[in-house]
């Protein structure tokens, strides 16, 4: 019988703790921790993620602040705002939203931005720190993902873990993350070049799935009793709900999540955690700063 890895349920839990623990700091006279974001322009999925976040900082007894700055401001103009808000010592951390408009220059932005404020974990600072095993920010979906496995008592060490995407900010870290100490995995990293995919799918113990293509992953390429980690999120048209559409994920969830021993629903799975991961970060980053 296959068992979910409720990412919806572990977040509000995770949340919980977090409030208690600022409770604690406010009650003893010291202020909250300070996240901000930064987003140009008005992409919509972007949007949502901001206003998700914010939701989520408030929930939990953070200051938060987000500059909206428009579609026409220059690379100059947003390197300004990162200097003001590295500079500023009542914000703890902050995130600029991706993707940025064309016309800036994004490594150039996320270069900018202070590695000790860097809740994203994109800096070349706290990608080096972790791919060194070092004290850093991770970023927040590879750092939910592992989350996700620990609390759920996942057995990691040794096991044989197949990542399909290397994207730097999901498919690269999180098949870094989990060939450290602590996880121990063996980790074998797919992508588009890969031959023989579904021969190296069928191997995995746990398989984490972040590239990008709606229901990629069929039953033919799952093992019987694997952990799926679905990271995909794609909107498709559906006459039948209310608002015109549903969520499907990288993973064909009808054909495979019989086949696992535990899977990540879509929503709900990974999502929750990446905005609890930037929580986590940003507290780290505010008792590092006290």
């Amino acid at each position: 019988m296959v068992q979910l890895l409720d990412g919806k349920a572990l977040a509000l839990q995770i949340k919980e703790e977090i409030a208690n623990e600022v409770r604690g700091l406010t009650t003893q006279g010291h202020r909250a921790p300070h996240l901000a974001a930064v987003i140009v322009g008005t992409d919509g999925a972007s949007m949502t993620y901001v206003a998700n976040k914010e939701k989520a900082s408030h929930e939990v007894g953070f200051t938060s602040s987000v500059y909206r700055m428009s579609e026409t401001t220059t690379e100059k103009q947003l390197l300004e705002t990162i200097e003001f808000l590295n500079n500023d010592p009542d914000i703890d951390g902050f995130i600029v939203q991706l993707p940025l408009p064309k016309h800036i220059n994004e490594q150039k932005v996320i270069n900018a931005i202070s590695p000790d404020k860097d809740v994203d974990g994109f800096t070349p600072v706290n990608v080096g720190r972790m791919v060194l095993g070092e004290e850093c920010f991770p970023p927040a979906t590879p750092m939910g993902i592992c989350t996700l496995l620990q609390r759920y008592g996942i057995e990691t060490a040794g096991k044989h873990c197949v990542v399909i995407g290397r994207s730097n900010i999901v498919g690269t870290p999180v098949a870094n993350l989990l060939s450290r100490k602590g996880f121990d995995c063996t980790v074998t990293m797919c992508h588009s070049k890969t031959q023989n995919l579904k021969e190296l799918t069928r191997q995995a113990d746990i398989l984490v799935v972040a590239i990008g293509r709606a229901e990629f992953v069929t039953a033919d390429m799952v093992k019987e009793g694997a952990v799926v980690v679905d990271v995909g999120i794609h909107r498709v048209e559906d006459a039948t709900k209310k608002n015109g559409y549903r969520v499907i994920g990288d993973v064909k969830h009808s054909e495979v999540d019989h086949k696992c021993s535990w899977v990540t629903p879509v929503p709900g799975g990974v999502g929750p955690l990446t905005i609890v991961s930037l929580l986590q970060n940003t507290m780290k980053a505010y008792k590092r700063q006290k």
